[in-house]
């Protein structure tokens, strides 16, 4: 069974060059008024485009901190697209893994005493991970794309993303080499998490 599509609203398109190359830029308001961004290049609705899901993160995307792969995988992703000449890069403004900011670096406190992503997370109180696809499937679903080619490691969009009616043709790892700082974040998003 299809889950019911989240209302989203496109409100405004352009032009917007980058250093991987030009994109078109959308903007889409969400039944909660958070404004989401649609990147796309080429004519994804014509193809199985390559798409990325990326929350928000202001300090890896923004600042390029070490402790997570964020960052680097959005680059990545940003690179990869243009070089496709087809895709959908989908930044979703769930930050924090849908925590928000300030408990995001509360957590980032906690892991400074030793804690991994998830115990710090539940010892807020939190959920390991509260993000949600619905909008992100509307998203496509208003771009004309119904079939994608996913770039993740995180088969929990793979199922949200099915369970909107977005058929994956198939999954594209994204691989970061891991640091010093993000070495224990990754590996528990590995064995704790199921990200592939």
């Amino acid at each position: 069974m299809t889950m019911i599509l989240p209302h989203v609203k496109s409100v405004a398109t352009t032009t917007l060059p980058t250093r991987y190359g030009n994109f078109t830029m959308h903007i889409y308001n969400d039944e909660a008024d958070k404004e989401q961004v649609a990147l796309t290049v080429g004519a994804p609705s014509s193809a199985v485009p390559l798409v990325r899901l990326h929350s928000e993160c202001l300090t890896g995307d923004v600042f390029h901190s070490q402790r997570c792969d964020c960052g680097e995988q959005l680059e990545m992703s940003l690179a990869r697209l243009h070089e496709e000449g087809c895709g959908v890069l989908l930044y979703l403004r769930q930050e924090g893994r849908g925590i928000g900011l300030t408990n995001k670096i509360r957590a980032y406190a906690l892991q400074d005493q030793g804690l991994d992503t998830l115990d710090a997370n539940h010892a807020l109180g939190l959920p390991a991970d509260a993000r949600e696809y619905g909008v992100a499937a509307a998203m496509l679903h208003d771009l004309g794309v119904t079939a994608v080619r996913l770039l993740t490691n995180n088969p929990e969009k793979i199922e949200a993303l099915e369970a909107y009616g977005i058929r994956i043709a198939e999954r594209v790892a994204v691989q970061v080499a891991p640091n010093r700082f993000n070495r224990l974040y990754l590996r528990t998003k590995h064995e704790r998490m199921g990200h592939l």
